[in-house]
């Protein structure tokens, strides 16, 4: 059927948006797909549209900030469908405020969708794939996350998320560096595409919209699927470690924090000296992409 054949694949967030597009496009590639989301009437919406179109999926409304209970949804997964073999990480919400304005509710709530709810289900689905691996098993498994082009660069308005997402970014480094030997394989990816969340703005529903014409819907979020299904799949077994971003038809790899020739003084520099260094140090880098919004 596609490149999913039978892989079992957790989505969560999936009853709309980005991760309803995720589900319908990784089911028609041949997955068995667990739709995870709070709201159970869109989780089976989105169900019974793969159902109908000859696909497999299953609803799950697992709490994906609460440890205990998002253990079900791996459960649910090995249960119904026999197996395990990815977790793509989706959910989100946001809280967006300038900084000087933000409450410490809006924070917490960010912290907990965002980073808690990247290491539930991700927790769980890793002591599943090593215990099978330290009973002989081979072990063929992929951690999908989710961040933003706001926690690679940030974004005015949303330190909150934009913090989230650059830790989930981080995340991604320390899972890809310490599973790789359990067979699992870890990327994120920072999409770009039309979702409810995107288009709140009416300047960005308006930017966003879908063609009347026919023409290629660059802001469809089915363009960020095609790259998750890839990495879903057993073609991407060698690929870790890694920030995509995907928007259109375009995709790209996020290049991360490096540490450059630096200047050594061989010694302790003294308060006085440091302006000298520092004006050395920035004619010899290369400036980061500005902070969207500014």
């Amino acid at each position: 059927m596609g490149i999913l054949n039978d892989r079992v694949i957790i989505i969560t967030g999936a009853g709309g948006g980005l991760g309803a597009a995720h589900a319908r496009v990784l089911a028609a590639e041949g997955g068995c797909i667990v739709v995870n989301d709070i709201n159970q009437q869109s989780a089976q919406a989105v169900v019974d549209e793969i159902q109908a179109a000859g696909g497999k999926a299953i609803v799950n409304t697992s709490d994906i900030t609460d440890y205990a209970d998002s253990e079900n949804a791996v459960k649910q997964a090995i249960e119904t469908f026999g197996d395990l073999h990815c977790v793509l990480n989706n959910a989100g919400v946001n809280r967006d405020r300038m900084f000087a304005s933000m409450t410490e509710s809006e924070w917490d709530t960010i912290m907990s969708v965002h980073l808690k709810g990247h290491f539930c289900i991700s927790s769980h689905a890793v002591h599943y794939w090593r215990d099978q691996a330290k009973a002989g098993h081979k072990i063929d498994a992929r951690i999908i996350n989710t961040t933003s082009g706001a926690g690679l660069q940030g974004s005015i308005g949303q330190s909150n998320y934009a913090a989230a997402k650059a830790g989930i970014a981080a995340l991604t480094l320390n899972q890809a560096a310490e599973l790789r030997r359990y067979g699992i394989t870890a990327n994120a990816v920072a999409p770009a595409a039309r979702t409810g969340m995107t288009t709140a703005v009416e300047s960005m529903a308006q930017r966003m919209a879908k063609p009347e014409d026919g023409s290629f819907d660059y802001w469809a979020p089915e363009n960020v699927s095609s790259l998750l299904a890839w990495l879903a799949s057993t073609e991407s077994a060698s690929i870790t470690g890694r920030v995509f971003e995907a928007e259109g038809g375009k995709i790209s790899i996020a290049d991360g924090w490096r540490t450059t020739q630096g200047v050594d003084k061989g010694d302790r520099w003294q308060p006085a000296e440091i302006s000298q260094a520092i004006e050395q140090l920035l004619a010899a880098e290369t400036p980061a992409q500005k902070v969207y919004g500014s």
